[in-house]
């Protein structure tokens, strides 16, 4: 019999997949009316866990207590029918339906003949929408949402079934700072309401920020719980980790070379409008701005994947024409997506594959057979020069963690041997000990020369790592500014928020 005041007991739970052992042995206790943090590394066994706990992965070993009751086997459809939910890290909603649809897919409310009750369906959705604060229509196709909103839409959906135990796994990871607090203050309802949410995080200040307690894990294993109001910052990363990161924002000094890239007067018919910047050799430039500001578009144009109305680019001093993502590939360019489920790794395929397919012409014979030797042996080499974990190059890149996923995508483009380098929320979704040798790697890369832009939305990473920062503000730059010591978080909100020339004015600046 359970302990009464948990509603979810986890005792040693073990899970093994082909070739590793994801789980080992670990615990996990929820008490009623809380917000319990799960941290660890990418890789630790977190989403494998709460997988087990959702009913999408069966425990090789180990027990589960819910609400008082030893579970058995048991789907996703029970885990729902029993008050247990999730809403994933990776969406997966079906775009060409509308968000009602969305809602109750599988659950349709229906009339006395059987059929759906569109009406119905209409006015429940409406209601959940209030609870989260979204006004939107719940006609709308989930297609002209932004990522932002069809993750507000998957809270929704959770909130929708009434569940006593809610997981959220990376939930803020495509959310303004206005839809952060939207969520905190639906979480503090919940919770003042008796539910229980497992919150997964690797954004250090929203743990403290909403969380009653912390449970680590590490490689599988379980590390310790601790009550989050007696946890330092330090103590949780070494938790984490296993070794105190020192530098979460490791950049040095590199030597800034002449122009490599130049963009003038850049204009799209709808997301963006005379943008013109450039990079030097050894150079970062971070790209800043509010969800909606145009900094992924422009990115996009640059790489041959939108069709601009105006302007021009120039590599190395010479005007190119960019039609396709294969012409800027041609020309030494890489992109790191900023989704790298909807449109960076193939997750059926191989780790090999995944990391070398932009390559895959040169590691082919006259046959147009592919030579394995030396496909394996350029993996092999990246494999080690990242730290990518995987048990071997033939694993499915979908079973690695989503640190680990997006080193595969690193490896992909450094195959390419690039000279320019665009780098889209490289750390998005990534645990702290991975984002620090992330941050190592870009700055290595800018000590070799190469040419960085990285857009980020979390101001720390782009003042800690950039050499100059661009600001843009729904679709036109606001101002390029010098990372020096005298630049704020402050400041650059500002600039993101067009209303910098009020922000100088009052601190007496020009």
């Amino acid at each position: 019999m359970a302990d009464e005041k948990y509603l979810l007991e986890m005792k040693n739970i073990v899970k093994t997949f082909p070739g590793v052992q994801a789980l080992k042995g670990v615990e996990l206790k929820v008490r009623p009316g809380e917000i319990h943090a799960l941290m660890g590394e990418n890789g630790a066994g977190k989403s494998t866990l709460m997988k087990c706990i959702a009913g999408i992965y069966r425990a090789t070993e180990g027990e589960i207590v819910f609400d008082g009751k030893i579970l058995g086997h048991y789907s996703t459809a029970d885990a729902l029918r029993m008050g247990i939910s999730m809403i994933h890290q990776e969406l997966s909603p079906v775009l060409h339906r509308p968000i009602m649809e969305n809602i109750w897919l599988g659950r349709e409310p229906t009339n006395a003949l059987g059929l759906v009750n569109h009406r119905k369906m209409y006015e429940m959705s409406k209601a959940v929408l209030k609870e989260i604060e979204l006004d939107e229509d719940p006609r709308t196709l989930m297609a002209s949402l932004t990522v932002a909103k069809m993750q507000m839409i998957e809270i929704a959906k959770a909130i929708s079934y009434n569940s006593k135990l809610i997981i959220m796994d990376e939930p803020t990871s495509a959310l303004t700072d206005k839809e952060v607090k939207q969520l905190y203050s639906i979480m503090r309802k919940l919770k003042a309401q008796g539910k229980s949410i497992i919150y997964i995080s690797h954004k250090l200040e929203e743990i403290f920020e909403i969380t009653d307690r912390v449970t680590v894990y590490r490689d599988g294993c379980f590390i310790g719980v601790e009550e989050t109001k007696d946890l330092k910052v330090d103590r949780l990363i070494n938790m984490m980790v296993g070794r105190d990161v020192k530098e979460l924002f490791p950049k040095v000094a590199c030597p800034i070379g002449e122009v490599k890239l130049e963009v003038s007067g850049l204009s799209h018919a709808r997301c963006f409008r005379d943008v013109s910047f450039t990079v030097r050799r050894g150079e970062i430039l971070g790209i800043a701005g509010l969800v909606g500001a145009g900094r992924t578009e422009v990115v996009e144009a640059i790489f041959g994947m939108r069709r601009c109305v105006g302007g021009e680019i120039r590599v190395d001093g010479k005007k190119v024409a960019i039609r396709t993502p294969r012409d800027a590939i041609g020309m030494g360019m890489a992109w790191l997506t900023e989704d790298r489920r909807q449109s960076g790794i193939f997750p059926m395929l191989s780790v090999q594959i995944n990391m070398a397919i932009a390559t895959l012409p040169k590691f082919l014979n006259r046959l147009g057979l592919i030579k394995d030797s030396l496909m394996n042996g350029s993996c092999d080499e990246y494999v080690r020069k990242i730290r990518v974990k995987t048990p071997s190059l033939s694993q499915r890149v979908e079973n690695l963690s989503g640190g680990n996923q997006q080193k595969v995508l690193v490896a992909r483009w450094l195959m390419t041997g690039p000279e320019i380098l665009f780098l889209d929320e490289p750390t998005r979704g990534i645990d702290v000990g991975t984002k620090a040798e992330i941050h190592r790697l870009i700055t290595a890369l800018a000590g070799e020369g190469k040419s960085i832009v990285m857009i980020s939305s979390e101001l720390p990473e782009v003042m800690g790592m950039s050499d100059r920062i661009m600001v843009m503000h729904q679709g036109k730059v606001t101002g390029i500014l010098e990372n020096s010591a005298d630049l704020s978080q402050e400041e650059l909100m500002a600039y993101a928020t067009d209303t910098a020339g009020e922000y100088l004015k009052s601190r007496g600046k020009k």
